[in-house]
């Protein structure tokens, strides 16, 4: 096997038109972490690179839906992507943007000394062109449906619903994602690379030599070499890009994916002045993470480049994940069916190890794979807080219990056989967790960690230490095995779940450098009488109310999100055959009685005080004055708005509604509330000069 000095690891450059939701966590952010974490733990010479794509058409067409600047869009979401990344523990040394000067600058001499070699097929042919918008349309511009699946919604470049690359000529019944008019046929010059004349190389020198590829990306890269590779346009007409640096290409562009994967060199240019070592030094070993449907263009397009320029190394290991759907459905951003990280992190403050743990143990590997709010809360609940945490909060307990609070000492000459065979289980999960890992299979390893302490809480319940009485030798060797195999999680964990192994870390009152992978494996890191802090919760429990909530917010948003897209389309004169706007309104419930209504009692009140609720994000207590009492409701405005701000507003009440208990209060009544154009909930209030107390009729 080729031992290599330094590592080289990318994960796929997101849009910066939208926020990252969990699918693109656990399609390559996540995968990549762990990976970069082991690494690092190794003491290994390793670079984490990333950033933002901020040049491709779904930004441009954003920008114009909202009527604001490519700029302002690029700029909102490189913070939002930005922060949601790095507060889930995702670890770059640079995350950057493709629309910085070195990025243009880079990618522009790469462009040149491919046109100064003449490998570059110039051509005038016919492209699609919006004449209602006057400018020839990139692949992306262009929508039609997909010949091969019949996906109505497909681009010009790729039907994400198949996976198949397309060409716009390809698309029925092909339109303007711009003005939704029927583009024509228009003349204009491009240069081309000519994929074909690579791929002997492709095949042989690449593909074949690399058959531990995951067999979804070895199958996709052969099946696109066999049917023939063709020459590739790597420019595009547009004002908004890289622009090409050559004369005779006024008002043109690099292609998106010519320029993009440059964005990695680019960005670690940016970070290191020794950037050449990592990318032009034939013992680095470039790892790329990304999803399927990127496959393609980092395994043909992108090597055929770096062959065509010279100089660089080549990918060893293109480790593609399939998709991760929610709830059974297909992640879908344009009906917001989606769980979006920056969402998350403010719902579930400080349980980013909770999410990490559920998307690395169905990450998608091999197959497509399903998240659910349920798995999450039972695996959070059941593996994470009753196996993993549990064993790490008896030890705890137990040791301050029975130890006074310091690591007892081992007595060799006491030891049994329960003993080795828990220390031989600790060596044979870190020899696992290393094959796991060096092999992409981040599942695998995940589940040696829960396995471990699942076998020390076995260990433990078979040793009952708390039964022992006066043994204290019993006792002390029973605990000081547990604290060890404490100390070992830590470092088995930390590239999984490094919140938790840091928390570990500070319980057990030792430096992270203990995380280094050496370390493990080891019953002497933990010396004796050295004084433990009092144990702490590493997980709490995922309540029944949490998952209800983030399951009506999921269906919700993407009801929501379908009413915006309408008003967006009727706003750009979009929607067809004249849909009246009143279809933005959620219909009508089914008719109730007079007698129905009246059993309803509806009273003014006024809100005397309001204060978080513990634990709950989306929760506020409300203090009401009803005019003939006060009164308690819980209501889920937190998002919404700050308990100072709401104080003295008059609010219209359901007041006989039964009593319910929401986080341990109980609630007597409810909020009547509605919900603006940006989504955001507002008081129905009463007239002002309305009496506390009086009835809403």
């Amino acid at each position: 096997m080729k031992e290599f000095k330094r590592h080289l690891v990318t994960a796929a450059l997101p849009y910066a038109n939208g926020p990252v939701h969990i699918g693109h966590l656990a399609g390559n952010f996540l995968p990549a972490d762990i990976y970069v974490r082991y690494l690092r733990a190794k003491k290994e010479d390793v670079k984490f690179i990333c950033g933002t794509d901020e040049h491709g058409v779904p930004i441009t067409i954003r920008a114009m839906k909202e009527g604001v600047s490519p700029q302002e869009i690029v700029d909102r979401f490189y913070k939002i992507i930005d922060d949601s990344l790095r507060q889930m523990g995702i670890s770059f040394d640079i995350f950057s943007r493709t629309s910085k000067q070195i990025h243009h600058e880079t990618s522009q001499a790469f462009f040149t000394t491919l046109y100064e070699k003449g490998l570059f097929e110039e051509r005038e042919s016919e492209q699609f062109f919006d004449e209602e918008k006057q400018l020839f349309l990139a692949d992306r511009y262009i929508t039609g449906t997909c010949p091969k699946c019949g996906n109505p919604g497909a681009y010009g470049d790729q039907c994400e619903k198949c996976g198949s690359s397309l060409s716009p000529e390809e698309l029925i019944e092909p339109k303007s994602a711009l003005s939704n008019s029927v583009p024509v046929k228009k003349v204009t010059k491009h240069w081309y690379l000519p994929l074909q004349n690579y791929e002997p190389w492709l095949k042989q020198g690449l593909l074949e030599g690399h058959p531990e590829w995951k067999n979804n990306v070895y199958g996709q890269c052969k099946s696109w070499i066999d049917s023939g590779l063709h020459a590739r346009a790597m420019t595009r007409d547009s004002n908004r890009g890289v622009k090409v640096p050559i004369e005779g290409a006024e008002g043109k562009v690099l292609y998106v994916w010519f320029d993009a994967p440059i964005g990695y060199i680019s960005a670690t240019k940016e970070l290191t002045a020794q950037w050449s070592d990592y990318w032009c030094q034939e013992d680095t070993k470039l790892v790329h993470f990304l999803g399927k449907d990127n496959i393609v263009f980092h395994c043909i397009i992108f090597p055929a480049m770096l062959k065509a320029h010279g100089g660089f190394v080549l990918p060893d290991n293109v480790p593609a994940n399939e998709f991760l759907n929610i709830e059974g459905e297909k992640v879908s951003t344009s009906r917001n069916w989606a769980v979006w990280v920056d969402e998350y992190v403010k719902d579930f403050p400080d349980m980013q190890d909770a999410m990490r743990y559920t998307l690395c143990a169905n990450m998608p590997e091999n197959k497509d794979n399903d998240f659910t709010w349920k798995d999450f809360q039972e695996r959070n609940n059941s593996e994470l807080v009753s196996i993993l945490g549990n064993f790490v909060n008896r030890a705890f307990v137990l040791m301050h219990k029975l130890c006074g609070g310091k690591v007892p000492p081992f007595h060799m000459e006491h030891k049994d056989e329960k003993d080795d065979a828990l220390f031989e289980k600790i060596v044979a999960t870190k020899k696992s967790i290393e094959g796991s890992i060096e092999n992409y299979r981040f599942r695998e390893g995940l589940f040696s960690v829960i396995d471990l302490a699942r076998e020390g809480n076995k260990y433990l319940q078979d040793k009952e230490p708390w039964k022992k009485g006066d043994d204290q030798i019993s006792i002390d060797n029973c605990l000081h095995m547990c604290l060890q195999l404490c100390a070992n999680l830590a470092i088995y964990m930390n590239p999984f779940l490094p919140f938790t192994a840091t928390k570990l870390c500070r319980m057990m009152k030792v430096m992270d450098r203990m995380l280094e992978w050496e370390n493990g494996a080891s019953l002497k890191l933990l010396q004796k009488g050295y004084p433990l802090n009092p144990p702490a919760l590493l997980f709490r429990k995922v309540e029944d109310e949490e998952i209800a909530v983030q399951k009506e917010k999921l269906s919700a948003g993407s009801k929501q999100l379908t009413v915006d897209s309408k008003q967006l389309a009727v706003d750009n004169g979009q929607l067809a055959g004249g849909e009246e706007q009143s279809s933005q309104i959620s219909a009508l419930k089914s008719q109730i009685n007079f007698e129905d209504f009246d059993k309803i009692d509806l009273r003014v009140a006024t809100i005397i005080a309001a204060e978080k609720v513990a634990k709950a994000d989306k929760l506020l207590k409300l203090t009401l004055d009803m005019g003939f009492e006060t009164r308690t409701v819980v209501s889920g405005i937190a998002l919404h708005y700050a308990p100072e701000e709401i104080i003295g507003k008059q609010v219209s009440v359901v007041a006989n509604l039964a009593p319910r208990k929401m986080k341990g209060i109980e609630s007597n009544g409810m909020i009547l509330m509605a919900e603006n154009a940006e989504g955001k909930l507002i008081f129905i209030s009463p007239a002002a000069g309305a009496m506390n107390g009086s009835s809403v009729k």
